[in-house]
């Protein structure tokens, strides 16, 4: 028997008032089961979410970009407990990013996306906790700390109408003002200690719109595959077009580490992104959580 899902519609991704008639007929046209609620503010996503947990929803589904889907995950580890079975997440891409769902090579519009909610095939999905002055959080795909977490705000200013492309530009327009500072990384045995520009902590492989930077990377592991970019800005311009084919894992500049748990010790003016979402500053410290949720595919 299918499920009944608690779908919750983002009405500002995509082109603003379409997302929530297009996945309403999207999903009656698959004949999928659902409640829809559209979601006016991230307070009011997590009160959705909440309401949909205390109704006894298992099954729930996101439309909209990584931003949505990071929301509604921080929601279900607010409401999780030792009585409250394992939810299941799915996604709607409707996003500039949607990111996530490349990992599984899943539809990127809504209409596609659609048909494997009326499935039961799920993924056993790891989740990341970080740490730090800002609190705790969640991330479901790819954290960021340094110039990547930097170009976020730079992102947002630049025009909606260029798509993915929206990402790269932000980069190298931040890349350009952003000075390399001295970092300390601990994760499992090993360590480095030395200059970066951009530490990358991922879950899933893909970000950015469509960069593959974590290439190695698996969501069941129990591991984050974590990257320190060093060395000099310069070696943005050689080490940036391999992580768009995922090639740049044995760059020089470029130092790998796979490990459950991390602290890093950085500038405290250094900004973190999760999914997308500026969280705060560094330092700051990070745990998977196992098989935290099960990925609709």
């Amino acid at each position: 028997m299918s499920a009944h899902w608690w779908v919750i519609a983002n009405p500002y991704s995509g082109k603003k008032g379409e997302v929530a008639g297009r996945a309403k007929a999207a999903l009656r046209a698959k004949s999928v089961a659902f409640d829809l609620h559209e979601s006016q503010s991230p307070e009011h996503l997590a009160d959705l979410v909440a309401e949909g947990v205390a109704t006894g929803a298992t099954h729930f589904a996101g439309v909209g970009g990584d931003g949505t889907a990071h929301l509604i995950v921080n929601a279900l580890m607010a409401n999780r407990s030792d009585t409250t079975p394992t939810p299941t997440l799915a996604i709607l891409p409707a996003g500039s990013g949607s990111d996530f769902v490349r990992t599984f090579a899943l539809p990127r519009r809504i209409e596609e996306a659609a048909a494997h909610l009326a499935t039961d095939t799920v993924y056993p999905c790891d989740v990341g906790r970080l740490t730090g002055d800002f609190g705790e959080r969640y991330f479901l795909n790819v954290a960021d700390i340094g110039v990547a977490a930097a170009s976020v705000k730079m992102t947002e200013r630049l025009p909606r109408f260029m798509g993915g492309a929206r990402y790269a530009a932000g980069f190298w327009l931040t890349l350009a003002g952003f000075p390399t500072k001295n970092v300390k990384l601990s994760a499992g045995r090993r360590s480095y200690e030395g200059t970066a520009i951009n530490v990358v902590i991922a879950n899933g492989q893909y970000f950015g719109g469509g960069m593959n930077v974590a290439p190695n990377a698996t969501v069941m592991d129990g591991m984050f595959d974590i990257q320190v970019f060093a060395g000099p800005r310069r070696l943005a311009f050689s080490v940036m077009p391999k992580v768009i084919r995922g090639t740049h894992i044995s760059h020089r500049a470029v130092k790998r580490f796979v490990a459950p748990s991390f602290t890093l010790e950085c500038a405290s003016d250094w900004p973190v992104e999760a999914d997308g979402e500026l969280v705060g500053r560094g330092p700051v410290t990070g745990e998977i959580v196992s098989e935290a949720l099960n990925f609709k595919i």
